[in-house]
């Protein structure tokens, strides 16, 4: 079995966020692999804390994702402030041809477009990924999935790193399918019934107040604020109020534009434009939707650049699903070129952390090795970029930890799903399956 069916058969998906099934890129031949440590979200540390104790597994990775694809070489992009991360990893990468990048301390930095330009002086094309330039790129904790795939262990465990209004912020490995209400009690949550959740980060994630929602193989990380915090009545607002908002107070200045990361490295992303989308007619969002196309919904543009608080990013969202609903395809016809002064408009991590008045929160996230077991886990059966797995045990069924409860017909992409905990299997839906431990 080679190293592609080993990562197939362990239903490794990218860790990071999307999801996408790793044996796909495992199966592509590439010059460069990229492990992305760079964590640009504020508040969290899952990667680094991974990188500072798992350093020799995620080589691993790195070395059989190498070998998979018959890259050249292998590169990590780590911010350079994570000197103990850097200096974990580098132990295992001597006399390897694996290199350790250095990168600033800003936002973004974890955006696989700004990872590929930042490493390789490559730029992916307009709507294109990292394998168009030769590149792959994975998170870090896939490259620890990996390593342990190879090893015969399937994903059944996620690292999580839990931040903000907590007693002790932390990162530990939970079954896949935990409540989040059992991980909220494990870390002390003084308040829990006037808190709010940020699953995946505060600039990116979702904002949720149903803690019954569980873990899946993407979740990055959990950030708790109180409900009355600035973050949290800003981002909880329904959309028509957005809209209304916006199409009354943007005055066009331009701000979201001039410091969208996107934008900054030569792809034709202009929020302001697609703010006007909401005051002109159905023509006018014919014509002012298409700059939302290449936008990354990093949320720099709302929560950062617009001085009035209005939200581009929301309303680049909707272009985009505007653009998708009436066919409309955007082809970039300007030349693809970084802006001059890119540089010049990096946002500082810390500067972001000020502006969303969360630098009060920001503490290390320590590993602790032992999370107690909850008494059930619901395991979402897409967890993954494609099509749903489908059950492959009954109704009563007694499962091991890791043994295969949903699978992929052959011809779609997904991915395997296991057993995150040993027990019983006491409800099977279209969308989950339920298992009770003994």
């Amino acid at each position: 079995m080679n190293i592609s069916e080993k990562i197939f058969d362990a239903g490794v998906v990218g860790a990071g966020g999307a999801g996408f099934p790793t044996h796909i890129k495992a199966n592509s031949n590439v010059e460069f692999v990229i492990g992305n440590g760079a964590e640009c979200e504020p508040l969290l540390h899952k990667d680094y804390e991974l990188m500072v104790n798992f350093a020799s597994d995620i080589v691993n990775g790195m070395q059989l994702l190498i070998e998979s694809t018959k890259a050249k070489k292998g590169m990590f992009g780590i911010k350079a402030k994570n000197t103990k991360a850097i200096s974990e990893i580098e132990k295992h990468t001597n006399n390897l041809n694996i290199e350790t990048n250095y990168l600033k301390d800003y936002y973004p930095a974890g955006d696989e477009y700004e990872l590929v330009y930042n490493l390789t002086n490559r730029l992916i094309p307009p709507k294109g990924i990292p394998l168009d330039v030769n590149v792959v790129v994975n998170n870090v904790e896939t490259l620890f999935n990996i390593s342990n795939a190879y090893k015969g262990l399937p994903v059944t465990e996620k690292f999580v790193s839990v931040a903000g209004a907590v007693k002790k912020p932390s990162a530990f490995f939970v079954p896949v399918g935990t409540k989040l209400k059992d991980i909220l009690n494990f870390v002390g949550t003084p308040d829990i019934n006037n808190s709010a959740v940020f699953i995946g980060g505060i600039m990116m994630g979702t904002i949720t107040f149903d803690f019954e929602e569980v873990i899946t193989k993407t979740t990055g990380g959990i950030i708790v604020l109180p409900k009355n915090h600035y973050l949290v009545k800003r981002l909880n607002r329904n959309i028509k109020s957005m809209n209304r908002i916006g199409k009354s107070a943007c005055d066009q200045c331009s701000y979201c534009t001039e410091f969208c990361p996107r934008g900054l490295l030569g792809y034709d992303v202009q929020p302001h434009k697609v703010m006007r989308s909401l005051s002109f007619t159905k023509s006018g969002k014919k014509l002012w939707n298409v700059f939302s196309d290449l936008c990354s919904s990093c949320g720099l543009c709302t929560l950062y650049a617009c001085p009035e608080d209005l939200y581009p990013r929301e309303a680049c969202n909707q272009g985009k699903k505007y653009l998708k609903e009436k066919g409309i395809v955007f082809n970039q016809s300007k030349p693809l070129k970084v802006h001059p002064i890119r540089n010049g408009r990096n946002v500082p991590t810390k500067q972001l952390m000020k502006k969303l008045n969360i630098e009060n929160y920001d503490y290390p996230t320590p590993f602790v090795k032992k999370f107690p077991l909850p008494k059930k886990v619901k395991i979402k059966l897409k967890q993954h970029v494609g099509a749903p797995a489908k059950p492959e045990i009954k109704l009563g069924s007694t499962v091991k930890k890791g043994d295969l409860i949903a699978n992929i017909h052959q011809g779609n992409l997904g991915a395997k799903i296991h057993a995150s905990l040993s027990g019983k299997v006491v409800e099977i839906t279209d969308t989950y399956i339920l298992i009770e431990r003994k």
